[in-house]
């Protein structure tokens, strides 16, 4: 397992107009799949191809959380008023300029963008879209394990808030990715839509992306499609098998962590500190006093 880089749950980034104009013509690839559906072997494999893709395994420290939070906002205007959730004031869906400052750096996206690809798809009309669709009773019992159990357990909506407090809103940005993907407004409405959330996701795709800018990519099948469909050579490496399940659960435990010690320990150790030097200097002075 690769070692997981310091998590970053609050901001993202932002560059202004003039140097993105210098980054180029914006996204190349758009990976359109769920969460749990190979994005980390497809995020290596486009390494490999030559992209630079994002990733949140990967740039931990670049996740956009805020613009996410907002942008799930402007696509599912309702996961505003969802159970847990603190509303922002995002209308509207995020435009071709906003993304671009999203995903300056990258010319392929996979997980954290997916929800958004068949908007992204629109925008980035020149991008080729890769469509990756596991079994839903093969893919469900580990979407429903390892990302709802981190982030629906006892006591996560009273975390979420207190982070959202700090202004670390990845606890609420992917409560709306999800709440928004599977039409919910709980947990519990989610795992009752979770199939037809999942149906919607794969049909809107399919409706806005055409056949000529879209790949029907099986997990498995390795670098021949993928390569032929992207105009580029065989690699004379095997293709990338990433344990996603196993990097996201390191990931996440991190994360937790992470946020503890941003908005619990290292504040008390801080309060402590001026404590014990604001008594030293209350008895210093009372010395030089008598």
């Amino acid at each position: 397992m690769s070692q997981t880089t310091p998590i970053s749950l609050d901001y993202g980034t932002t560059m202004p107009q003039d140097e993105l104009d210098e980054k180029g013509d914006g996204l190349e690839i758009i990976t359109a799949s769920m969460f749990r559906m190979g994005t980390s072997s497809m995020s290596e494999a486009f390494k490999i191809l030559g992209y630079n893709p994002h990733h949140g395994l990967d740039d931990s420290r670049k996740i956009p959380w805020v613009q996410i939070e907002e942008a799930a906002e402007g696509k599912w205007p309702s996961t505003s008023d969802a159970s847990g959730v603190r509303r922002r004031r995002r209308s509207g869906k995020y435009t071709r300029q906003e993304w671009d400052a999203v995903w300056h750096e990258y010319d392929a996206v996979t997980d954290i963008a997916a929800p958004f690809a068949s908007d992204l798809a629109t925008l980035y009309p020149e991008a080729k879209v890769i469509v990756i669709q596991r079994d839903f009773y093969s893919w469900w019992p580990s979407f429903l394990t390892i990302n709802l159990g981190w982030r629906f357990f006892w006591g996560a909506e009273l975390i979420t808030t207190l982070l959202g407090m700090f202004n670390m809103r990845a606890g609420h940005a992917v409560r709306k990715l999800y709440f928004g993907l599977f039409h919910a407004h709980s947990i519990d409405e989610l795992q009752a839509n979770a199939r037809r959330g999942y149906e919607d996701y794969f049909a809107e795709i399919r409706r806005v992306v055409p056949e000529s800018r879209r790949l029907e990519y099986r997990l498995g099948s390795g670098w021949e499609p993928l390569c032929k469909f992207l105009g580029k050579e065989v690699p004379d490496v095997p293709f990338p098998k990433v344990n996603d399940g196993a990097e996201l659960e390191a990931w996440l435990f991190n994360a937790f962590v992470d946020a503890i010690m941003q908005t619990l320990i290292i504040p008390l150790l801080y309060g402590t500190a001026v404590v014990v030097v604001l008594y030293l200097l209350w008895s210093l002075y009372g010395r030089a006093m008598r």
